[in-house]
């Protein structure tokens, strides 16, 4: 009896036939399965969909091969190679808009091809999360500019997910690279030149490419250097992974590999260019305070800023910002009073008395007198009282102040803020509540002083960093808790550069002479500065932020923890807890909450 056939077996058959047809190569190897979809030599890896699916969860399968076989056809690696600029943004720009290249021949060519890409790139813009995107910061310059241009080659609309990212950065791009974005049409199947027409492009928009004409054999044979390498990356920025559980399964990339690429930059190499110096020590100094890592440097610290809550707003906005977050605490209430409850009777009880037994002196112990009075030869014994760290401890809350924090992350920052600082202040315990953002959008006058300084490669971070004192600890919290509304001003909330905010606060807390130093970071991901990542390795501030938690973790006696607004920050904090709702502090995050003031074993 014959078995009977699995349902996806003609599924398989069909695209492999559409996959070869469109390569043109009817030797490609496409299999099918798990992990993400990949191009290596000859072998295309592709998901496979669920039974039952949905016809656009089908047409985003189709569109992983599709993408792949006009890859095959229509991209020369070799030649890729040779005009991609040497990392950071630039680089991954560079991908996105070759692949809006490949992508948009396809398109234009066949109409059924066209309605499987679309697909994909709404599949994967969703896995990326990019439909929730709701502020400029959150939206990556390079996939927008490559959405950007794919729109434009094609004149179709963009899907939904993809066209929530290029609406931050339409206006900016067009306005600075409009012309060049025209002419890119003419030239969409010389890739060379399209090449060419691509770095001037990342000229207009402040890139440091070297824009010398590249040695290039427009009329090399492609089929001669197709199989010459392997392809710059097992994933392109169509890639789309179905099946979520693949992502365990793929060296810890997962979706941020679809979306960061393969720019990332060796800091060592960074750290070779920079200036012949001294280099910073990289770990803390005889007082605790750490130092830049080697591998990091501001462009210039000359318009940092270190301002008190009260100096940037007047006291009348700040009493009435400070009425909107009472207006919120009105409704959690309950949440905040039982929280505060549950918190002050952890933190008292570690307050309460405890005394060591059977001393040889000290103070007499009154409950061993029957024994004497019974037995004279029983000697007198004497107690003492234990010492306890936690009448001498300071906490610093540190709240990303950042854009990305606008609305409802910001106002569940501000109500942590409130309740544990009034908590803890009940308990004896001081608090230091802190923030940081950036004086300006996508680089103040250090971006500025940059590019009159002609540009020079590599140069750090190069925004206005803003540290603000809410309330500092020998404040009372009294006279600071109006100071706590600043926070519900929008147009406060930039962009956060979380390394340096993280030392300036551990620095600031080890020049406080309490036995017990605990430092608390309220943030919502990682550092983002446009001005910065657009012109160093993209992941330069990340590096920073994770250089920043290793010497407060493993060299220092201060004690950190972090509260993840929306967002599991557990993967870079040792000890972490996220909170999506403020409603939640009323339940589980309470004792999560309280238990992070535990000390720690």
């Amino acid at each position: 009896m014959r078995e009977e056939e699995n349902p996806l077996e003609p599924f398989k058959r069909a695209t492999t036939a559409t996959v070869r047809a469109i390569a043109e190569n009817d030797e490609l190897d496409v299999t099918f399965g798990r992990g993400n979809p990949s191009l290596r030599g000859n072998v295309v890896h592709m998901p496979l969909p669920n039974i039952g699916c949905t016809k656009g969860e089908l047409n985003a399968v189709r569109g992983v091969g599709d993408e792949f076989a006009l890859k095959l056809r229509y991209h020369d690696a070799a030649l890729h190679r040779r005009n991609t600029p040497g990392g950071g943004p630039a680089q991954e720009l560079f991908e996105w808009v070759e692949n809006a290249r490949v992508a948009s021949i396809g398109t234009l060519r066949m109409e059924g091809v066209a309605q499987n890409l679309d697909a994909s790139l709404e599949s994967l813009c969703r896995q990326a999360a990019f439909d929730t995107i709701t502020a400029e910061t959150e939206a990556p310059l390079s996939v927008a500019v490559g959405l950007l241009v794919r729109q434009r080659l094609t004149g179709r609309p963009l899907p939904p997910s993809a066209e929530n990212v290029v609406r931050f950065w339409r206006d900016y791009v067009e306005e600075r690279a409009g012309s060049h974005l025209d002419e890119l049409a003419e030239c969409i199947e010389d890739q060379g030149r399209f090449a060419r027409q691509c770095r001037s492009i990342l000229a207009d928009l402040g890139f440091p490419v070297e824009l010398d004409e590249p040695q290039l054999d427009d009329n090399a044979d492609p089929e001669s250097t197709e199989q010459s390498a392997e392809p710059d990356s097992e994933l392109s920025p169509e890639d789309v992974v179905l099946d979520d559980d693949s992502f365990g399964e793929e060296d810890g990339e997962g979706e941020a590999a679809v979306v960061e690429m393969d720019a990332d930059m060796d800091l060592d190499e960074l750290s070779a260019q920079s200036e012949d110096e001294e280099a910073p020590r990289v770990t803390p100094d005889e007082a605790g305070r750490i130092r830049v890592d080697v591998n990091y440097r501001p462009f210039t610290t000359e318009f940092d800023e270190t301002v008190r809550a009260e100096d940037l707003c007047d006291a009348e906005e700040l009493t009435r910002l400070r009425s909107l977050l009472d207006q919120q605490l009105v409704s959690l209430q309950h949440a905040t009073s039982k929280l505060a409850n549950r918190l002050q009777r952890r933190l008292l009880a570690k307050q309460n008395r405890a005394w060591e037994f059977d001393l040889e002196e000290g103070i007499l112990d009154t409950s061993r007198l029957t024994q004497v009075i019974v037995d004279p030869m029983n000697p007198l014994a004497y107690k003492q009282e234990k010492e306890t760290n936690f009448r001498d401890t300071v906490v610093t809350m540190l709240i990303d102040s950042s854009g990305s924090m606008r609305g409802r992350s910001i106002t569940i920052a501000a109500v942590c803020a409130d309740i544990l600082g009034r908590t803890l202040e009940r308990c004896s315990v001081r608090v230091e509540i802190l923030g940081f953002t950036t004086r300006a959008w996508r680089g103040g006058q250090s971006r500025e002083e940059w590019i009159n300084g002609g540009r020079a490669p590599n140069p750090g971070r190069l925004n206005d960093l803003r540290h603000i004192i809410y309330k500092a600890a020998d404040d009372t919290w009294r006279r600071s808790r109006r100071h706590l509304g600043l926070m519900m001003r929008e147009e406060l909330l930039k962009e956060n550069i979380d390394g340096e905010a993280l030392i300036w606060a551990h620095n600031r807390l080890v020049e406080r002479s309490e036995q017990r130093r605990v430092l608390m970071v309220i943030s919502d991901g990682l550092p983002v500065d446009n001005s910065t990542l657009l012109v160093n390795p993209n992941n330069y501030l990340e590096q920073h932020l994770k250089y920043a938690i290793d010497q407060i973790e493993n060299h220092s006696a201060v004690e950190l923890v972090a509260i993840g607004i929306g967002h599991d920050v557990t993967h870079h904090y040792r000890r972490a807890v996220t909170i999506t709702d403020a409603e939640q502090l009323a339940g589980a995050m309470t004792e999560q909450l309280a238990a992070l003031f535990d000390v720690e074993k």
